[in-house]
């Protein structure tokens, strides 16, 4: 048991000095590694070991992704108000949250994808495992906003929802990267105002209510 219980704690940093190591490279070169092999011995680990956990370095740029979402999501909820806020206060505390984390790691993130474009058209390959698990997080917001009806359920348009909030995902990261206010104060009041939106046009409208009303109205005749 003990030996198992070794091996597994070995993997796990093996992997974290991969992601660390990537960074670092990047950060230093400005790109990424010439090539698998020459980074592996850099960090003098065999090939072999870097393929057990990423089969290229397209994979190590997913990880980074991934761990920031993941110590996004537990930086939230290890605060204990965070289980007493409203589903829009769940979103808001998830990107104040996620931009601190992207602070840690911003002139990385500026060397990959400064001056990219079109996030929405041709999204990196290395955020599809970020986008799933942003999804996931946000279909219980969608849930739970629907249950204590900060959200309207609207037929055909309720399933675009979670797509909506991806986009103001990257909206809010491209935002940011562009961002040289101090303490990055505008886009704090860009996540305020994207996220006080997103809940106007996904809660219900005075529209809403109009059709409830007219649908009152046929149906009493």
């Amino acid at each position: 048991m003990e030996n198992i219980e070794i091996k597994k704690s070995n993997k796990v940093d093996i992997k974290t000095k991969i992601l660390s190591a990537y960074i670092q490279y990047v950060l230093e070169h400005g790109k990424e590694p010439s090539s698998v092999f020459k980074f592996a011995q850099s960090i003098k680990i065999k090939e072999e070991e870097f393929y057990n956990h990423y089969t290229s370095f397209q994979g190590v740029k997913s990880g980074v992704w991934d761990q920031l979402f993941d110590q996004t999501i537990t930086m939230m909820e290890a605060q204990e108000v965070y289980r007493t806020y409203s589903a829009k206060e769940k979103l808001l505390s998830f990107y104040f949250t996620w931009i601190e984390e992207l602070k840690k790691n911003r002139s990385y993130l500026l060397a990959l994808y400064q001056g990219h474009t079109g996030f929405r058209k041709s999204m990196p390959e290395e955020l599809k495992s970020f986008r799933r698990k942003f999804k996931d997080f946000s279909t219980e917001i969608i849930l739970e906003g629907k249950e204590t009806e900060q959200i309207a359920d609207r037929a055909f348009i309720s399933d675009r929802y979670e797509d909506a909030l991806w986009l103001e995902t990257m909206f809010i990261f491209q935002y940011w990267l562009k961002d040289t206010s101090t303490s990055f104060e505008k886009t704090d009041v860009a996540v305020e105002k994207s996220v006080n939106l997103a809940f106007d046009l996904m809660g219900k409208s005075a529209v809403d209510s109009l059709l409830d009303f007219a649908k009152f109205l046929y149906q009493s005749k």
